[in-house]
């Protein structure tokens, strides 16, 4: 864990893997996802997707990511570069078609690694198959993205997440046949969540040795369902306050071995109604430190709930 945070810095996680700084090139492929296609998809989801930092999809995956490494490689000076497939869910593609996409990815000079953003329940062995071999024949690192966003499965229905905790379980244990390493998005402020749930969350993630978590502050983006229960006055935001306090007690829970690759959202002003209460997320983030340090709060303060933690010691 870094000296200067109270958690586990994705950053380090990179730096400690490659022994440099590695960068993130984001990929757009020309997919959906089948909780769109058979509905409304879930209630935080907007028409556009996440892949707002990303080019057209039309855009061919090898140009895209050496149109994107140029511009990284010229202002950052880097050198080795994660293919970042981010938008909607990215193995929700033909078989055939995911695996040349897969393989351009592969075929881009200083890739060292590809990242898969999909959903628990579009994962099958046939396309981790696909990766295991890119794996085996580049060396190429692998691993997948998975968004969760909260251990209560009574919200996973009430937000339409279109699968339960089952299905998350499921693709993480089939997943850890391959031994790709496993990245989980969370949403620490769902309101139909309180403080146990968001620890629930972070002792079910330590239990399943995920390697990295994404931390999402719930924002409201324009033509959704939640912006409609937003604006209606059926659903309202935990305060900023009290965001941090869960943040808090999330990292706390947190197996302190499981890097944080963020603790916020990022979504254009223009696309959304609420963000960040406002503020940046780099002040945010400053002021999360900030409250952590006066709370003496830091990831794994309570971590010592496995391994027959019930059992007194003299009894080995």
């Amino acid at each position: 864990m870094g000296e200067k945070q109270p958690y586990y810095a994705y950053s380090d996680y990179l730096k400690e893997k490659y022994h440099e700084k590695v960068y993130k090139l984001p990929v757009n492929l020309p997919v959906n996802c089948p909780n769109r296609i058979h509905g409304r998809g879930c209630d935080f989801c907007a028409e556009q997707g996440t892949g707002f930092e990303a080019m057209k999809s039309s855009v061919p995956v090898k140009e895209q990511l050496e149109k994107t490494r140029e511009y990284i490689e010229k202002r950052y000076h880097a050198h080795k570069f994660i293919a970042y497939f981010q938008n909607y869910t990215n193995t929700y593609l033909p078989l055939t078609d995911f695996q040349n996409c897969m393989e351009e990815a592969a075929s881009v000079s200083d890739i060292v690694e590809i990242a898969v953003s999909t959903r628990p329940d579009c994962i099958r062995r046939s396309y981790l198959d696909v990766l295991k071999k890119i794996q085996e024949t580049t060396g190429i690192e692998i691993t997948i993205e998975l968004g969760l966003q909260t251990a209560n499965y009574h919200t996973l229905l009430c937000i339409h997440r279109g699968h339960t905790l089952a299905e998350f379980l499921d693709a993480v244990l089939l997943i850890r046949e391959y031994g790709f390493e496993i990245c989980t998005h969370v949403i620490l402020n769902l309101p139909q969540d309180d403080l146990y749930d968001v620890i629930e969350t972070a002792k079910i993630l330590s239990a399943l040795h995920i390697s990295t978590v994404k931390v999402h502050s719930l924002y409201i983006a324009k033509n959704t369902r939640l912006c409609e229960d937003y604006e209606n006055g059926t659903i309202s935001i935990c305060s900023k306050e009290e965001y941090f306090q869960r943040v808090s007690e999330f990292l706390q829970y947190l197996d302190p071995g499981i890097a944080v690759e963020r603790l916020f959202s990022r979504i254009p002003q223009e696309d959304g109604v609420f963000c960040n209460w406002g503020t940046s997320w780099w002040k945010l983030r400053d002021e999360l430190l900030a409250y952590l340090e006066t709370q003496d709060s830091y990831q794994g303060k309570q971590y010592h709930y496995l391994y027959g933690a019930a059992l007194p010691a003299s009894y080995d």
